[in-house]
């Protein structure tokens, strides 16, 4: 009997253990959205950023999308060196209920910093780290959003390998506007070769462009 008793508790252990690193079912995208709060963007564009994201998700052909995929979403708002934070953790988009839910926090979630730097590399190799705890997707990918070019923190390019060797996939948002290159600077420095960067004209466009991103990710991941 003690011998059964010992093979029941290493039994239901490893039973455990399985539980946490199975595969979400079904599971096709694990989709982390890093938001840009650095000192450039006020509060309005602010706004515009997570109201559009709550939007974007609400929209009934993401929504269609979201859960024929069971796709597993994050949020990460990211600034300067050191200040990245996951205002959102990872959750899988299986029910009506489950999207509505995120995308209600999605609009509710506060400010994380203010008034800092840009340190777009630290950003990526945050949002990277961040999969460690994801389900486990078919696709990786990081669709990172900002209005400026890097100013501050550790090598961009270095960040950008790390993406690459994990199988992550790094999409971008160019919000143009501050009249520097922004589209330019992603689509040369950022994105990964299988990734793309899609412009807004601004952070009023940034609510078009998040769905058309999150359609083009979703339904058809193309390079």
């Amino acid at each position: 009997m003690p011998a059964l008793r010992a093979l029941l508790v290493v039994t239901g252990a490893a039973l455990a253990a399985l539980a946490v690193v199975a595969p979400a079912a079904g599971c096709e995208l694990a989709l982390l959205l890093a938001i840009d709060v650095s000192g450039s963007v006020d509060a309005g564009e602010y706004r515009f950023q997570v109201d559009g994201t709550a939007d974007a998700l609400a929209d009934p052909e993401v929504a269609q999308a979201l859960m024929q995929g069971q796709v597993a979403l994050a949020v990460v708002q990211w600034s300067a060196s050191g200040m990245q934070t996951v205002t959102l953790p990872w959750q899988v988009m299986d029910s009506p209920a489950a999207i509505a839910g995120f995308a209600t926090a999605a609009r509710a979630q506060s400010r994380a910093y203010l008034r800092a730097d840009t340190a777009v590399g630290d950003a990526i190799r945050f949002a990277a780290a961040a999969f460690d705890h994801a389900p486990a997707c078919h696709r990786k990918v990081i669709d990172i959003s900002g209005d400026g070019v890097q100013n501050a923190g550790g090598p961009l390019p270095e960040a950008r390998q790390q993406v690459i060797a994990q199988g992550i996939t790094l999409n971008a948002i160019a919000i143009e506007g501050l009249g520097v290159a922004i589209t330019e600077f992603y689509l040369h420095n950022v994105v990964t070769r299988d990734g793309f960067v899609l412009t807004a004209r601004g952070f009023s466009d940034y609510p078009r462009s998040i769905r058309a991103k999150l359609l083009r990710e979703i339904v058809v991941p193309t390079g």
